[in-house]
């Protein structure tokens, strides 16, 4: 799995030889620990989200069972069970999104492009990808981004 590349449009092309990753200037080369640390900390972060999605849907699977036409119910039980429901699609989706982030992130390093900047094309920086793995844009791009939005 490790030398399996990525053909997802999304995914540059590793600016670097072979088995580097992208450092901004100044900054020390990632060694092969900081690598199987990222890619252990994705990979945990993948195996936490599958878990918390099969039980968000398990809630909902039953809270779906539960709710029945609701006959029998005031009002306030038929908006708590509402929001209940609502708030575990909520967390659900939210899961789900990090999840595909985490899997991209992944696919990333597997192809050599972790830590480039989806957008410029610039190393986003060790520390940023330390601090946050999922990461697919440089502090600066990530600026214009959330002005634009």
């Amino acid at each position: 799995m490790r030398t399996r590349k990525s053909t997802a449009a999304a995914v540059p092309k590793a600016r670097v030889e072979a088995g580097d990753l992208a450092v901004r200037p100044g900054e020390d080369p990632w060694t092969p620990e900081e690598v199987e640390e990222a890619r252990g900390e994705l990979e945990g972060e993948a195996t936490r989200l599958r878990a918390e999605i099969a039980q968000a849907e398990r809630a909902l699977a039953g809270l779906m069972r539960d709710s029945g036409d609701g006959a029998g119910d005031d009002q306030a039980d038929t908006g708590a069970k509402n929001i209940t429901r609502e708030h575990e699609l909520a967390l659900a989706s939210a899961a789900h999104e990090t999840l595909t982030q985490t899997e991209h992130a992944l696919e990333r390093l597997e192809a050599g492009a972790y830590g480039l900047c989806e957008s410029c094309g610039q190393a986003i920086g060790k520390a940023r990808m330390q601090a946050f793995p999922r990461a697919t844009l440089c502090v600066e791009c990530k600026q214009k981004q959330e002005r634009r939005h």
